[in-house]
């Protein structure tokens, strides 16, 4: 298994193989044969950035069969999913803020994330496979009360994607069977979440084939894979960190 991390330190921004608690720094592109460059930077010495840039970010509905059961909803036919803006990405440590035009419940979701690693459109779910990089972890923040206010238009994409709402990393995790990890949400040191990713209705590669009849996707591209039971709302002044062994921990304040 390997950690590739983003990072920014003295004007620049680079990326490298996380270890224990120094970055092995790499050069050209994260997702074509990159080469180590021989320089080591211990962690605490830069600021982490999100693992990616994505063009986009897809994010799951109803996935998790515990979630649709205690919800009371048809397992659905398809993955139901939707987009998150870009300004509302996040990196670890970095402050999740409610905006000024919202005074509603907001609500953390821990979730499992797919990262993209090479352009794929309309690929077979055998090929899918080869199309993932690797995985990282998401705090799928929304702004619950706006979702479902308008009784003629589910405002999906205002309620997720306000700035600071699309939390993710801190790194991506190459080399690993997602059907053997646990998404952990702990708010405010208290564990909310915890549920196995193998209990998933559409699994990451089937995802992924599915969604690339819809949409091209594009190196760095993420795909929120949704929650499961145990999502709940987060005071100011709360922290939050999604948790999944053998891809570390995403922790944010919010305020």
């Amino acid at each position: 298994m390997t950690q590739w991390i983003r990072f920014a330190l003295g004007g620049r921004t680079g990326f490298g193989i996380l270890e224990n608690e120094t970055i092995r720094v790499h050069g050209g592109d994260l997702f074509a044969q990159s080469r180590a460059t021989g320089e080591v930077l211990a962690l605490a010495s830069v600021k982490v950035l999100t693992p990616t840039l994505p063009s986009k970010m897809v994010a799951l509905v109803d996935n998790y069969h515990a979630l649709v059961a205690k919800l009371n909803h048809a397992v659905p036919p398809e993955p139901l999913y939707f987009l998150k803006g870009n300004n509302s990405f996040l990196a670890q440590n970095e402050t999740i803020r409610t905006p000024a035009s919202y005074t509603g419940k907001v609500v953390y979701e821990g979730e499992l994330g797919i990262v993209v690693g090479r352009r794929c459109a309309r690929v077979s779910e055998d090929a899918a496979a080869a199309c993932i990089f690797g995985y990282t972890c998401i705090n799928d923040v929304t702004a619950s009360e706006i979702l479902n206010r308008d009784p003629g238009f589910a405002q999906w994409t205002r309620a997720k994607s306000f700035d600071t709402f699309g939390a993710f990393g801190p790194v991506i995790a190459t080399g690993l069977d997602p059907a053997k990890l646990t998404v952990k949400t702990v708010l405010n040191g208290q564990e909310r979440q915890n549920y196995p990713v193998s209990d998933m209705i559409f699994p990451p590669a089937k995802l992924i084939s599915l969604i690339s009849q819809d949409m091209t996707l594009e190196p760095g591209d993420v795909v929120a894979c949704g929650t499961s039971v145990g999502v709940g709302s987060m005071k100011p002044g709360s922290s939050v960190s999604i948790i999944i062994d053998g891809i570390g921990t995403l922790s944010n304040r919010f305020e």
